[in-house]
């Protein structure tokens, strides 16, 4: 037989069994038995039913705005008609531009961490994508970098969506 910690029958006698507990609850729980030397974590799996495509992957994206912020600063770049480039200024972005800052990605030149970019300049910015496609800096719609609102989408991205 399997000798067992004090710490860990202790722990036992903390589980609450056949009442189903909410998610606040268990994190209540968690928080409370945690008593190691060390910063644990908490690993959550979720049953989501999606269609299986070829090759056997599931494949799920989606952003999730977190309520502090995620802590990283982002260095955004704005690629813009030249009318729209005072609107960006304005927004808060670092790094702003049209057909410079495309010449500018052209030479690998990256001083940014996200690039947003307005639909009318999709087309010009698709032959970069070789480049920016595995940097994970190509605009994209459906991640919020595709916008001609270009001062929620900066803001969206500071605040750490």
């Amino acid at each position: 037989m399997k000798k067992r910690s004090k710490r860990y029958k202790k722990l036992l006698n903390s589980i609450v069994k056949d009442k189903k507990l909410s998610s606040k609850d268990i994190l209540d729980l968690v928080k409370k038995n945690s008593n190691t030397k060390f910063d644990e974590s908490v690993d959550v799996s979720l049953k989501i039913n999606l269609k299986q495509s070829k090759g056997g992957d599931f494949s799920l994206r989606t952003i999730v705005k977190l309520p502090n912020g995620s802590g990283k600063k982002e260095k955004i770049a704005v690629l813009c008609e030249p009318e729209k480039i005072e609107e960006a200024k304005k927004s808060g972005a670092d790094v702003f531009g049209s057909d410079d800052l495309i010449e500018k990605i052209a030479s690998g030149k990256f001083n940014f961490t996200k690039l947003i970019c307005t639909p009318s300049m999709m087309g010009k910015i698709g032959k970069h994508g070789k480049v920016l496609g595995p940097k994970g800096l190509m605009p994209n719609p459906k991640l919020g970098t595709v916008s001609n609102n270009i001062n929620q989408s900066v803001n969206d991205i500071k605040n750490g969506l």
